[in-house]
């Protein structure tokens, strides 16, 4: 019953954020504000739901007691960057026997949510309209003074969204710019799903990148990968904030690395636990776990946020 109340409540929360993402405002007793607000919330619960499916499905595979997802909602606070969620987790009710069986409850959740972050991103530049939505939402998007004495939100690239960019759009179409991509639903949302993904694929403790690490090559080494990782989130939320506080201009880096390298440190922890046996992989699980080392590649940018302050 509680994942059901949760995944109304994120319905309600992902359709609120999807109306303010495009067109800045959101009521929900106004019909159009709904509407609006929909395609965007449908894209996010699937690109989720094929993450925490993909993790749930693996699991009942190999007999493993698990929980339905925890969709988790996030109501708009004036001031923060809100996507009207801050993700799903399952939960495990039973022991894990192998590595084997972690590796594949760790694996397939990143591999569903990469397809379905990469199926809407294709959607999103196959389809996407020409500039006269741009300017139904800022009219003035064309004058040399748009943009100026406002604080501006911009996307970071990655590799997956700029190598989709370059492959399904040409010179004749207006493509938009990172800074104003969250307008645009399915490209915001494919986005938003590769950061997830990339989140999740750092290998420190349980994260999925922690399972798969710790999987692939065992304890010692999955210690070692995990505080080289920690250090570079440690680095670029360092750098993230001189670039603010003494305006280098540099645009790499972001606080907020520093908020997640604290929350894996002390709360999910660098070490992961151990499982009954660790047996080897195989030829095929090796395979789709250097295929996820890459996903996290491509996945990833040092910079998700860039807010530029007149």
């Amino acid at each position: 019953m509680i994942q059901l109340i949760l995944l109304i409540t994120t319905v309600l929360t992902t359709i609120a954020a999807g109306s303010q993402w495009v067109f800045g405002d959101f009521n929900l007793f106004d019909y159009d504000s709904v509407c609006r607000g929909l395609p965007y919330s449908l894209a996010l619960l699937f690109v989720l739901s094929s993450h925490e499916f993909g993790h749930y499905l693996a699991a009942r595979y190999h007999g493993i007691d698990v929980t339905l997802p925890y969709f988790i909602p996030f109501p708009s606070v004036p001031g923060f960057i809100n996507f009207g969620t801050m993700g799903a987790v399952i939960r495990t009710k039973s022991f894990v026997p192998s590595n084997r069986v972690m590796f594949d409850i760790g694996v397939y959740g990143p591999i569903a949510g990469f397809i379905a972050s990469l199926l809407v991103l294709v959607y999103g530049f196959t389809h996407l309209p020409d500039i006269d939505y741009l300017l139904s939402i800022h009219p003035n998007y064309l004058s040399n003074a748009y943009g100026t004495g406002v604080i501006s939100i911009e996307f970071g690239d990655t590799l997956l969204f700029a190598i989709l960019r370059a492959l399904l759009t040409d010179s004749t179409q207006f493509v938009p710019p990172m800074s104003e991509v969250y307008h645009y639903p399915f490209l915001c949302v494919g986005w938003f799903g590769l950061f997830i993904t990339a989140m999740n694929m750092i290998p420190v403790g349980q994260l999925d990148g922690g399972h798969i690490f710790f999987s692939m090559f065992g304890s010692d080494t999955h210690e070692k990968i995990a505080r080289l990782a920690l250090a570079t989130l440690v680095v670029l939320g360092t750098i993230g904030i001189a670039d603010i506080y003494w305006d280098w201009g540099l645009r790499i880096g972001w606080i907020g690395w520093l908020i997640w390298a604290a929350i894996l440190r002390y709360v999910i922890k660098l070490k992961h636990p151990p499982v009954g046996m660790f047996v080897d992989l195989g030829a095929t699980r090796k395979v789709l776990g250097y295929l996820s080392i890459l996903i996290l590649i491509l996945s990833f940018s040092p910079s998700p946020f860039i807010v530029d302050v007149p």
